[in-house]
């Protein structure tokens, strides 16, 4: 399996502290089947990844990977919370796409709210040949009411990645149920971990996979584990046309 979305650099954001704490997550990921990981170190206003220190770690990390005969290998991404310079930074190449393939690239938006400029935003990194994807939107507050703003996003080119523990319902059961219609509705494209350690933000991608598997069948699970390959080798991603989710908003999810 190929987890695209994980915390596991060392002393670098929220993820571990150290690369013993690294190596253990990377020795729980080989275990649960997990082959490629791409590191996605935070970049907002607390932690400001730079890219030469993600490559750096991102090289000392699969050195030691290697010494400790552990199988998986690493590369870089990076998780960025959107900002009004973004596109200027992404052109700079101040900015790091998923495997370096100039392709997509891990937006995030704050917990609370999607930003009004999201979606200009995210047309003017399209203009540049990358495709934006949104990052665990099933924990944005104002998706959660409003699916109608992931679905303009959608319908507008951008792609999205749901996290593994909210289709098991780690986060609680209104964040699953959201997951499960993003599914249902072509909202999303793909799942990764989002892991930062090895006890409460670890891998959950086999579990989840099985509860997609038992709510839509194992074709969209292979669209969704073709997809994490498309995205590492920097092609274009299966995408069904996106729809509307027509419900009553979700309160209290928080």
């Amino acid at each position: 399996m190929i987890d695209l979305h994980c915390h596991i650099l060392p002393d670098i954001d929220d993820g571990p502290k150290n690369i013993e704490e690294s190596l253990l997550m990377a020795q729980e990921a080989a275990a649960k089947g997990i082959r490629t990981i791409v590191a996605t170190p935070h970049r907002n206003a607390k932690y400001k990844s730079e890219v030469q220190e993600i490559l750096y770690k991102v090289k000392m990390l699969n050195e030691q990977l290697n010494q400790q005969n552990i199988p998986l290998n690493v590369v870089p991404g990076q998780e960025i919370r959107l900002y009004g310079e973004i596109v200027p930074d992404i052109m700079n190449q101040s900015l790091l796409t998923i495997n370096g393939a100039n392709k997509h690239i891990f937006i995030e938006f704050p917990s609370d709210h999607v930003p009004r400029y999201a979606e200009r935003l995210l047309y003017e990194i399209q203009l540049q040949g990358i495709i934006p994807v949104v990052v665990h939107p099933e924990r944005n507050a104002e998706i959660a009411e409003q699916p109608s703003l992931l679905y303009n996003l959608i319908k507008k080119g951008a792609l999205s990645q749901i996290t593994a523990a909210s289709v098991t319902g780690a986060f609680g059961k209104n964040i699953k149920k959201l997951s499960l219609q993003l599914i249902e509705h072509n909202l999303t494209q793909m799942i990764a971990s989002d892991a930062h350690n090895t006890t409460n933000r670890s891998f959950a991608l086999s579990e989840a996979y099985s509860v997609i598997e038992k709510e839509f069948g194992h074709g969209i699970v292979s669209d969704f584990q073709e997809n994490t390959y498309f995205l590492l080798e920097g092609q274009s991603v299966y995408k069904p046309a996106p729809e509307r989710i027509r419900k009553k908003k979700l309160f209290g999810i928080f």
